[in-house]
């Protein structure tokens, strides 16, 4: 196979799983955003996590909504908990790395308030955490996945949201999860500022 299919592959690849994706995930991205939007009009906050690729997703909606998306307007209370080395390398060295989202869930998570969890659907138990530590907080959870849902899956109570790609490759699950955050992003500006 040559260097120019390999390519072509992949292009074709991620339309498939961008078709499948839109076929699937649009009543549940609808719904995930009228849930982010509740919590944002109930003055609650948003937090997020992911591990890797994930931690860049949950980056991307924390800056988005921080910042803007597409149209300036006011700032929304949004929080990547991926994003303080110091605090992560602490929990991690004197705690365990397990430990990294759910000790700052804890901190600075209130009832009310909504957990945004990345994973790729393979098993990361420091994601399985945060999730249990939102729910003894009554946080409730969307959380994007792939593959088969991994230790996610099962953990989820009947009010959180699994948005779970069509896919078992961790490229184009990252991929997808970006588009579905962009799509978040817009639907919360849309129905925030018309």
């Amino acid at each position: 196979m040559s260097l120019q299919d390999r390519i072509i592959n992949h292009f074709t690849d991620s339309i498939q799983t961008q078709q499948d994706s839109m076929t699937y995930l649009c009543e549940l991205i609808e719904f995930a955003s009228q849930r982010l939007v509740s919590t944002l009009l109930n003055d609650k906050k948003i937090l997020t996590c992911g591990n890797g690729h994930s931690a860049t997703s949950a980056q991307l909606l924390s800056s988005a909504m921080l910042n803007q998306f597409e149209r300036d307007r006011p700032s929304l209370p949004v929080i990547a908990l991926t994003t303080d080395t110091a605090t992560i390398t602490a929990i991690a060295n004197d705690f365990h790395f397990d430990d990294i989202f759910s000790k700052q869930l804890r901190a600075l998570g209130q009832s009310g308030d909504l957990l945004v969890a990345y994973t790729d659907g393979t098993n990361s138990a420091n994601i399985a955490k945060a999730i249990t530590t939102a729910h003894d907080k009554e946080i409730s959870v969307i959380a994007l996945t792939g593959n088969n849902g991994g230790l996610i899956a099962p953990l989820l109570h009947e009010a959180d949201i699994e948005i779970r790609v069509p896919s078992n490759s961790n490229a184009r699950i990252q991929e997808i999860h970006i588009l579905i955050t962009h799509c978040l992003c817009d639907l919360i500006d849309h129905q925030l500022f018309g």
